[in-house]
Formats: C-alpha cells, sequence, structure tokens
C-alpha cells in the first residue's frame, strides 16, 4: 500500500512540510541565570517573524522573596503566556510586578495578561505619550507578521508611571533603581540597576551583535547621555535590550562607538551644509558592518540622525 505522502499532490506535501518546520522552528522561551534570583531570556537578534512570535527582544525575571519582577513582558498574549510558563520553572513565586523599560512593542504589548493575573505594571512617564500614539499602530504591524498569533492582544498601558531620571524602590526586599535620560531608542528606555546583585538591565539603550535602530521616535543625543549613566554605574553584568548578555566594553564597542561616530559625521554634514543624501552615503560603516543588520539600518540610522542635528 502506497503512503498517503506518495498519492499527496506535490503542492499541498510542500505546504504541510512547511508547517510541519515552522511548528518545529517556534520559539522557546527559557531563562537564564545570570546572577544570584536574576534571570534572562535572550531573545532572536533578527527581525520578528512568525517564528520566533514578536520576541525578538530580551526580557528580565529577578525572584524576590515576595513575588518575581518581571522586566519587559513581550509583544502579544500569547508571547506573554510563553514568558509566564518559562518563568514557572524557575520559580513557583506569582509575577507580582512587571516592569516596561520602553515603548517598543515587544517591551509592553504582554501586559493586559499580567494585569489579569494581578500584576503591578511599572514604567516611566516619559513613554506615556508614545506608547499611546504607537500601541494600536504596533499591533497592526505584529498582525500583519504574526496572523493568529497576535489574537487577543490588547495594548494596556501601565497603572505606575515614575516620574524622576532616578527613582528607587524595593519590591520584595530587592532594590531596583530606574535610570530615564530622556530616552534612547523611544523616549520611555528606562535602565533598571539591580545595585545589590550588581546587574544593569538596560532595554533598548543597548544593542550588542546586532545594529541598533535609530527611528523616528528616537534621541541619540539623550541616547548617548543614558549610556553615559552604565559608564558610571559599571555593572558586572549588562543584560542589553538585544544580544547576549554582555560587559561594558562591548556595549561601548556596539552602541556607544556607532552612536558617537554618527552624530560626529552627521553635525560636520550639517555645519558643512553638506545635503543628507551625501551625509549618508559619506558615513564611513565600515567598522560597524559586522553587526547584524547593519546593512538594512544603516541609511535610516544616518538620514535620521542627520535630521536630529538639524534641529539641534
Amino acid at each position: 500500500m502506497r503512503s498517503h505522502l506518495h498519492t499527496m499532490p506535490a503542492r499541498l506535501l510542500a505546504v504541510g512540510l512547511g508547517l510541519i518546520c515552522g511548528l518545529a522552528q517556534a520559539v522557546t522561551v527559557e531563562f537564564q541565570r545570570v546572577a544570584e534570583g536574576v534571570y534572562a531570556f535572550v531573545g532572536e537578534t533578527g527581525a520578528r517573524t512568525a517564528q520566533n512570535e514578536g520576541l525578538n527582544a530580551n526580557i528580565g525575571l529577578v525572584v524576590t522573596p515576595a513575588g518575581a519582577v518581571l522586566i519587559d513582558s513581550g509583544a502579544t498574549l500569547q508571547g506573554a503566556r510563553q514568558i509566564a510558563e518559562a518563568a514557572r520553572k524557575v520559580t513557583p513565586q506569582p509575577i507580582r510586578w512587571v516592569v516596561n523599560t520602553g515603548g517598543q512593542d515587544h517591551r509592553w504589548l504582554g501586559n493586559g495578561y499580567f494585569q489579569a493575573q494581578g500584576a503591578e505594571l511599572i514604567a516611566h512617564a516619559g513613554g506615556e505619550a508614545d506608547m499611546k500614539n504607537r500601541g494600536n499602530d504596533h499591533l497592526v504591524g505584529l498582525k500583519a507578521v504574526l496572523g493568529a498569533k497576535a489574537d487577543g492582544t490588547v495594548p494596556t498601558l501601565p497603572s505606575r508611571w515614575l516620574k524622576a531620571p532616578d527613582e528607587r524602590l524595593e519590591l520584595g526586599s530587592v532594590v531596583f533603581e530606574f535610570k530615564h535620560r530622556g530616552g534612547a531608542h523611544t523616549p520611555g528606555d528606562t535602565m533598571v540597576w539591580l545595585p545589590q546583585k550588581n546587574v544593569l538591565f538596560t532595554g533598548d539603550v543597548v544593542y550588542v551583535d546586532r545594529m541598533l535602530g535609530v527611528i523616528p521616535v528616537s534621541n541619540t543625543k539623550q541616547w548617548l547621555a543614558t549610556f553615559a549613566v552604565i559608564e558610571q554605574l559599571n555593572p558586572a553584568v549588562l543584560v542589553p535590550g538585544h544580544g547576549r548578555v554582555t560587559n561594558l566594553a562591548t556595549a561601548k564597542a556596539d552602541t556607544q562607538a556607532y552612536l558617537l561616530a554618527l552624530r560626529a559625521h552627521m553635525k560636520k554634514a550639517v555645519d558643512d551644509g553638506t545635503d543628507v543624501s551625501a551625509a549618508v552615503k559619506s558615513f564611513d560603516a565600515a567598522p560597524f558592518m559586522r553587526l547584524l543588520n547593519a546593512a538594512e539600518l544603516m541609511p535610516g540610522n544616518a538620514s535620521r540622525t542627520y535630521l536630529e542635528l538639524e534641529r539641534e
């Protein structure tokens, strides 16, 4: 008797095998220990895809005696569920607090799931307008990429807004210090410093292994001011927004050096009256082409930085 695979039309067979492969490649959320009671999930460094379900950013988890603190909630309701399941493999403690480090989709669109579980949602007030303005647009973009995997996701704003550049909270007897210097990749970008653990979660202030993105809401001047705080803290462990868990030297090489070079080049171009197209083409990108996605992101990064320097 012949197998059903042999009698199946080639086109249907290809579709069926594609679905099987898609299932096999689905993202697995797993937290790795980076310090006592502190964990990180390192997302893929590429773009959002149906396979990674928009979980292409790093997520943090801090276990305290009174409950767990989640640093960023993922891009969708379904992604948030996976994050919660991964957290349960680390600790039986419920997630009682969720910190959103910025206004990108994978930082906060999973909020609704955790709010329904009773968690308090925390972010810096500098990001409130950005989250309100772009939340629905993020969701439209995610649905276009993820399809049904984005179903049920509702942009859910934090309930607690931090106001000062430096705020200190004790959550479950663990000290959390929040550092906001006017934004970076997004206006709300806030770093989470654990002084008792010597661990810093930078959110989208730091990208390693892949090229950072200067988007319309980014501010490279404030980005560098925020990075200066990292140098002052000199953390033993640095969990970037994207890329492997790392150290200050790598963060400086992959993020700070690029922003400094970009701003210096574009400032000279603006001062000299060089038009934006020529300024973008003349930027020496060679030292940074080793970073993933560099070729695709460099032109947009350069032109937006030029426009920012013009406004300054």
